[in-house]
């Protein structure tokens, strides 16, 4: 039988990728449509209303498009929705959520300091992408609505407090992954609760010889904006537990703000261009200097205030069980003859300025917060030390094996 771990980690690597996959067809449906929609151009021989037409040359040959604001005088019998690319992109997401972060809690989701148990935070993780949705939906559907500008800044600020309200909780790498899982909610709620209804109204309506009502269109294209600004973070934020200096810095929550300013800055240069309204190159400057500020937030470290607090009081329990399980003295005569010359505060390898992914291997603490990665990189796997240029014996890794077993398996 498989080591339960080994069955997790392959379960999580799998959403992982699938996640990814999703995400980049989603990616590219989403800015061809909306380029494709301001790139729009008027012609004289447009049937009764079409918004205007497109051609188009690809490799397979040309092809002609034809845009109306509210439906053609006739529909035809076949019809391709596209909503598949989001729904699979928030259903793959959700499972890389329940399968690394739910299901070890205890190591990846909750900060030492959280207040919360693992049920607790589980049930804040699922409640807050529900409440999330709700709260954006009431902001679409209240006068904001007729301001687009006003109900984006309102948007940010929303997207900036959860960023900030994750962190008081949750561990950086989660706070990233969550306010990730909170856009992707609200843009995948807009297609399955919005669009797509909208869109069945409007083809009922003409295939049943009435009138179609353009307020349906206006409704789903004002969610269709949304979805379009917000899909560059959103990318970013799946993304980013691989970047220690985004997620384990103390200004992580601004740093993800920041983040969703520059997909506007971004989105804004190319709409305006697919809609010939210039090229706007002060975006990009913008752009700039957005991403030197959170370079400068990344190298700016935390206050320069003085703890005092033993750092074992600030391990979760599962964290204590581990540094307390037998055979982590030997554990740590290991990692500090193979491991500790690079994930050091201050690296000895020469060539290595940080340690590498951010991992430090310095402190009891340390080992027993990387207790799982030094499992399954270091232990079942030869993945770390890399080509095994510090000689670590496989009784060493069976010695990683069995602490950790262990310690997870404690009472």
């Amino acid at each position: 039988m498989p080591d339960p771990a080994i069955l997790l980690e392959w379960a999580g690597f799998a959403a992982r990728w699938l996640h990814v996959i999703t995400a980049m067809a989603w990616i590219g449906t989403s800015f061809y449509f909306i380029a494709l929609d301001l790139g729009l151009r008027r012609a004289p021989d447009l049937p009764m209303g079409a918004q205007g037409e497109d051609w188009q040359v690809h490799g397979g040959g040309f092809y002609h498009i034809r845009k109306y604001l509210v439906a053609p005088p006739q529909m035809p019998d076949h019809l391709t929705w596209f909503k598949w690319e989001s729904y699979a992109t928030w259903l793959s997401g959700a499972a890389l959520l329940m399968l690394v972060y739910w299901a070890s809690a205890d190591l990846y989701l909750l900060s030492a300091e959280s207040p919360l148990t693992q049920s607790q935070g589980i049930a804040l993780s699922a409640g807050s992408l529900a409440l999330g949705w709700l709260i954006y939906d009431r902001l679409c559907k209240s006068g904001l609505a007729a301001q687009p500008t006003r109900l984006m800044l309102v948007l940010f600020a929303l997207l900036t407090a959860m960023g900030w309200a994750y962190t008081q909780v949750f561990t950086g790498r989660a706070m990233m992954l969550h306010l990730g899982a909170f856009t992707a909610t609200i843009m995948t709620a807009n297609v399955f609760l919005i669009i797509m209804p909208n869109q069945r109204i409007v083809v009922a309506d003409l295939r049943a010889g009435r009138t179609p009502e353009a307020r349906y269109g206006q409704i789903a294209k004002l969610r269709s904006t949304h979805n379009n600004y917000l899909t560059l973070p959103v990318i970013f934020l799946m993304l980013s537990n691989h970047y220690p200096l985004a997620f384990a810095t103390p200004y992580n929550w601004l740093i993800a703000s920041l983040v969703f300013l520059m997909g506007v800055t971004i989105r804004h240069f190319f709409n305006s261009l697919h809609a010939r309204r210039g090229r706007p190159w002060w975006a990009w400057g913008v752009t700039a200097l957005i991403f030197a500020a959170i370079v400068w937030l990344s190298a700016l470290g935390g206050p320069n205030t003085a703890d005092t607090t033993p750092e074992t009081t600030r391990l979760s329990p599962a964290q204590t069980r581990l540094s307390e399980a037998p055979g982590f003295d030997t554990v740590q005569e290991i990692v500090a003859l193979r491991c500790a010359m690079c994930h050091a505060t201050e690296p000895l390898w020469p060539g290595l300025i940080h340690a590498p992914k951010g991992v430090i291997l310095e402190t009891p603490a340390d080992l027993a917060r990387q207790a799982r990665a030094l499992y399954l990189q270091a232990g079942l796997s030869h993945a770390m030390p890399p080509a095994n240029l510090t000689a670590m014996a496989p009784s060493e890794r069976a010695t990683l094996i069995a602490w950790y077993r262990a310690g997870r398996t404690a009472p």
